[in-house]
């Protein structure tokens, strides 16, 4: 059953690559008679370098086997980019590591609950999942307080979807919905078979049309940094350049730091 998930991921994601790439964008001509916006499926294995029957096969889910070379040819005809291409790897081999493959050392969360307590600005730590699991006392005062919500319900994509504030606090929360649904994307492929991740996929597409609508998408990155807007009225509108760090004493977590944005006239 989860081999079957996972090839009808490949299959709807390598679809939906296809369909973004025009004839013009690959050098092949545009004519008048073509029915579909995006490049037809003998031209993607024609630019790859691959049979056709092997590449159809691929896209339609089949339970086939494809060779690291073939991956590497169809990425550069795809042109995907490297988020992308890592991506198509853990969802056609399974490639990337599990997203928790080692033990945690002890108190491992202490230290790096030690860290995010030295840093000023709001600060939190995450895994994979994106499961909140750390945070410091700048994150509580802009934010909120993670520790006054279930702890099931610390999640960042179930936040960013099931909760009217996030959305009218969040200044651009189109764009930063996506990007973060592109982020755990990257995340979700890595995993493979994870329940885990599986069980919190269905439950957003069950409760969120636009999280169903950005999954759809397909969409995926590995950007870790960007500018975040966020209004209320207690601090008014405050804009955070965010970054992601990896702590060496916990590599599977990611913490991301917010450092306030100054205007112009500062």
């Amino acid at each position: 059953m989860a081999e079957q998930v996972s090839r009808q991921e490949l299959s709807q994601f390598l679809k939906t690559r296809r369909a973004r790439l025009a004839p013009a964008d690959v050098g092949l001509p545009t004519g008048n008679a073509r029915r579909i916006a995006g490049l037809r499926r003998e031209e993607v294995a024609v630019l790859a370098g691959v049979g056709l029957t092997w590449y159809t096969w691929l896209e339609q889910g089949r339970p086939i086997q494809v060779s690291t070379p073939f991956l590497d040819n169809l990425a550069r005809a795809l042109r995907l980019s490297e988020a992308e291409r890592a991506h198509l790897f853990a969802l056609a081999q399974h490639r990337a590591p599990p997203m928790a493959p080692q033990p945690s050392p002890p108190g491992a969360l202490k230290k790096v609950q030690a860290i995010l307590d030295t840093i000023g600005s709001p600060a939190y730590a995450r895994n994979g999942r994106f499961d909140v699991v750390a945070w410091n006392d700048a994150n509580t005062r802009m934010f909120g307080d993670f520790a006054s919500m279930p702890e099931n319900e610390r999640n960042l994509i179930r936040l960013m979807f099931s909760r009217p504030y996030h959305r009218k606090a969040m200044v651009n929360w189109e764009q930063d919905a996506r990007n973060l649904v592109a982020k755990f994307r990257l995340s979700y492929g890595q995993a493979a078979t994870d329940v885990a991740f599986s069980s919190l996929v269905q439950d957003m597409m069950e409760c969120s049309a636009d999280f169903r609508r950005m999954w759809a998408d397909h969409e995926v990155t590995d950007i870790g940094e960007g500018v975040y807007v966020y209004r209320t009225r207690r601090h008014g509108t405050v804009a955070f350049q965010h970054s992601t760090l990896m702590p060496e004493v916990l590599p599977d977590l990611r913490i991301v730091i917010y450092l306030p944005v100054k205007s112009h006239g500062e």
